[in-house]
């Protein structure tokens, strides 16, 4: 009976330690798949990101948005888009990137000035974006000055664009508000007074000949302005049919504290971010912000006549 027993149960399969080896062994392969899944996995999560600003899907977008990621920098957001109904923005995230100011080859001149009318060398290679000046300098509506070199007084009150040594830039008015009190300062462009202040808009607004003069005597021309935020984020905005208070409202709505109202008319408008080609060994592809903006010739990156600004990675 005892043999029997034994036949039976080798016929059937049992004998305990045999599935229990069995077990162990499906255990063991399981968890070695699962580790090295887990390895695969760390070593694509620690992947550096690229050296290169890398623009997202986002900005090549034309619905209307609120904020969404446009730009990433060493794997974080530097820069957001928002495309509203006869409006666009940006909203710069300045602990990645900096503002620089450009001389035109006419405002202020081609030679002799820190960053000249076109984006050359390390600049481009971390270029993320570039937009507008001001009016033309002959207009009395501001001052301009440039690595310690001025091209046009500077005026008490007036809505300023300064950055710092140290990177920062701030938007308010001259002598009430900028500069800050022992900061070496690198540039300065004012623009008439702040479009808007103490994040309400200025007085003045239904007062379009304070705003500039308009091509065709049109009330709602293409627009633009530069803010910050209470964060210090730098908002720039612009439209191809805008009114003063128009512009103020969008950068209220993106809590723009200060803002300086930039260039007008639609030859003068224009916003670009930048795509690195090439994972950043090719040429630099500008991709237009303001929907339907006729651009500006070269779109930066060949000689323009008129002051512009650029946004560098840090």
């Amino acid at each position: 009976m005892a043999l029997a027993a034994a036949a039976a149960c080798a016929l059937a399969g049992c004998g305990g330690a045999g599935g229990t080896t069995a077990s162990r062994g499906d255990s063991a392969s399981s968890r070695t798949t699962t580790a090295e899944s887990s390895t695969r996995a760390a070593r694509i999560h620690r992947r550096p990101p690229p050296l290169y600003p890398r623009v997202l899907p986002a900005a090549a977008g034309a619905q209307p948005t609120g904020f969404v990621p446009a730009v990433s920098w060493r794997g974080h957001t530097a820069v957001w888009v928002a495309r509203q109904p006869g409006v666009a923005l940006l909203s710069f995230n300045q602990q990645l990137v900096g503002l620089r100011l450009h001389s035109g080859t006419v405002d202020a001149g081609s030679s002799g000035w820190r960053y000249g009318p076109l984006i050359l060398g390390s600049e481009r290679r971390r270029l993320v974006s570039a937009f507008n000046g001001g009016f033309k300098l002959d207009t009395g509506s501001g001052g301009f000055q440039l690595g310690g070199r001025t091209a046009v007084a500077l005026s008490p009150g007036l809505g300023s664009i300064v950055t710092y040594a140290s990177g920062r830039t701030d938007v308010g008015a001259w002598q009430d508000g900028v500069p800050a009190p022992g900061q070496p300062i690198v540039s300065v462009r004012q623009n008439l007074h702040l479009l808007v202040s103490g994040g309400h808009p200025a007085a003045d607004l239904d007062c379009l000949l304070c705003w500039g003069a308009t091509l065709g005597a049109t009330a709602s021309p293409a627009r633009s302005a530069l803010g910050i935020t209470a964060d210090g984020r730098l908002i720039w905005a612009g439209g191809e049919n805008l009114t003063p208070a128009a512009l103020a409202a969008a950068l209220i709505a993106a809590r723009v504290q200060r803002a300086v109202e930039l260039d007008i008319n639609p030859e003068w408008v224009a916003a670009y971010l930048y795509s690195h080609l090439h994972r950043g060994h090719g040429p630099l592809a500008p991709v237009p912000i303001v929907p339907g903006q006729p651009g500006v010739p070269g779109q930066f990156l060949a000689p323009y006549s008129r002051d512009f600004f650029t946004v560098v990675a840090r």
